[in-house]
């Protein structure tokens, strides 16, 4: 029981290490998106498009109205003309009807199917609007994980720095103490420590940041020491763009397209039933003097063929809008295009650089080490030791930035081309 309890205790630094939270790039756009406020709009407008087609569906059922009216008037219909045995009565002056009408669409000349995909066309307009407003969140996710990416990987550098000084401090003050190099060869050491450390301090403030900025993106608490993980993106090629963007320019056009579809389906004709039934006096019987009730049924049929050319301007000006969202889709390939452009240039620059950043960090690690060797033999001063030791560190940290900045700009490119 003593060595299992031993064994555990050995092996749970390594369990809460690896248990450390992997945050990955993919997981953060997705976490950002979902957690994205104006996400919520997607169902709205999806309830909202829902309730408009169900009322554009009741106008196929029966209309239904009530009315009632009391009225007196100055005179009614009479026959003046005296008849032999004949009687003709006079309507009252005072005249009440209470009555439903009913009126049922026949045909409407297909404006309710007309109106509903008009409806489609808009809901889709506004989920796509919504869509590129959600991938505008990507560039601000993938900036604050590559800064942090970077902050690691410079620390790391830095560590390493660090205690290769810390080392040769403890050399250098052992050497003082017997008396075979100056105090101030240690003091120093120990000054270019306190520097590593002070840039190590600034670079845990920028992690911090760009931390935070994740946090609040994706709505998930990161810690300091999460594992942040990117796998390289597939190779970049100069293709089509799918961007968003592509998709609200054609759901713009289409609503176009339906509105000019709902302009010809006004001026069909549209063909009705309707009729009434109601209690009043008088009826139907306009000489008579009582209360009865009445209905009466039958179809008419609307028309207007003419509208002195109101559709065809109006279809006109449709076009005209779509035209406008030509030209504002080719304006925007047209910057996309010049983005890549330029993004690819980048490309290539920091390809070339990290190949030079290659051969330079092998130099100065040789040329540390030989430094290293001549500070012990005494024929190097430790100043030109710690000269020597900050190339190397800057040259290491240059590499691992440009190793980092290449990938963070293949990630770009895909961004600004339309990333699935």
């Amino acid at each position: 029981m003593k060595h299992t309890l031993f064994i555990l205790l050995c092996l749970l630094p390594f369990r809460m290490l690896y248990a450390q939270d992997e945050v990955l790039l993919d997981s953060c756009y997705a976490w950002a998106r979902d957690n994205y406020p104006n996400l919520k709009q997607a169902g709205i407008w999806t309830e909202i498009t829902t309730l408009q087609k169900e009322n554009i569906q009741t106008n196929s059922l029966p209309q239904v109205t009530l009315n009632g009216q009391a009225t007196y008037q100055s005179d009614v219909t009479g026959i003046d003309i005296p008849l032999p045995n004949i009687s003709v009565p006079r309507p009252s002056k005072d005249q009440y009807k209470a009555y439903a009408e009913i009126r049922q669409s026949i045909w409407d000349g297909g404006m309710s199917a007309a109106n509903a995909r008009l409806e489609d066309a808009l809901l889709q307009n506004h989920l796509n609007e919504l869509e590129v407003e959600l991938y505008k969140l990507n560039q601000q996710v993938a900036q604050a994980f590559f800064t942090v990416l970077i902050s690691n990987k410079q620390n790391e550098v830095l560590e390493a720095q660090k205690t290769v000084l810390e080392e040769r401090l403890k050399a250098t003050q052992s050497a003082v103490r017997h008396g075979t190099a100056e105090k101030t060869s240690g003091l120093l050491i120990r000054a270019e420590i306190l520097n590593l450390k002070q840039t190590e301090v600034q670079q845990k403030s920028v992690k911090s940041a760009a931390i935070g900025m994740l946090s609040v993106l994706t709505g998930r608490t990161i810690n300091s020491d999460s594992k942040f993980n990117f796998s390289e993106p597939q190779p970049y090629e100069v293709g089509s763009v799918s961007r968003p963007e592509r998709h609200l320019f054609e759901s713009q056009r289409q609503q176009m397209e339906d509105q000019m579809s709902l302009l010809d389906k006004n001026r069909n004709p549209k063909v009705f039933g309707f009729g009434q039934a109601g209690y009043g006096k008088p009826g139907l019987n306009m000489l008579s003097d009582q209360f009865d009730t009445y209905y009466l049924v039958g179809a008419g049929l609307s028309w207007n063929p003419f509208d002195w050319k109101k559709t065809t301007r109006k279809k006109q000006v449709l076009q005209l809008q779509q035209e406008r969202i030509n030209v504002q889709e080719q304006t925007f390939l047209q910057s996309i295009n010049l983005l890549l452009a330029r993004k690819q240039e980048e490309l290539n620059k920091l390809e070339e650089m990290l190949e030079a950043d290659k051969e330079m960090v092998a130099i100065r690690s040789e040329i540390t080490a030989a430094a290293t060797s001549k500070l012990e033999n005494e024929t190097l001063t430790t100043s030109e030791y710690i000269r020597e030791v900050q190339a190397e560190t800057i040259a290491k940290l240059n590499y691992e930035l440009h190793k980092i900045q290449l990938n963070e700009a293949r990630e770009d490119f895909h961004l600004i081309k339309g990333k699935e």
